[in-house]
């Protein structure tokens, strides 16, 4: 059995450790807010980020098979919910769930 003080010392290395690590980041971004660069992406990268993976989910969709309308349609509403609303947690949700009920009750195999 390990003694109290040894168990002690472990467990404050190990809780230092994670909030340093935890803090790191936040440290290093803060000199990188003035950037125009880090401005330039930070507008620019949420729509390249989900346009790469619209392409990427879709890129070998079978679109002469019937189960490919499951996900058409999900993106569908996702694109149109999130038009309407401007919500990104609606348009998520709605596409999912349009995706999900689809793809398991209307097009499953």
């Amino acid at each position: 059995m390990p003694d109290t003080s040894y168990t002690i010392a472990a467990v404050l290395v190990a809780a230092a450790v994670t909030w340093a690590l935890r803090a790191l980041p936040f440290s290093a971004l803060t000199p990188l807010r003035e950037s125009g660069t880090v401005q330039y992406l930070s507008t620019r990268m949420p729509a390249g980020v989900m346009v790469i993976l619209v392409v990427y989910c879709l890129h070998d969709l079978p679109v002469t098979e019937a189960r490919a309308a499951a996900p058409l349609v999900a993106l569908a509403i996702t694109v149109s919910l999130h038009l309407w609303r401007r919500n990104a947690l609606l348009s998520i949700l709605g596409g999912t769930a349009t995706h999900v009920t689809l793809a398991s009750t209307v097009f499953a195999r």
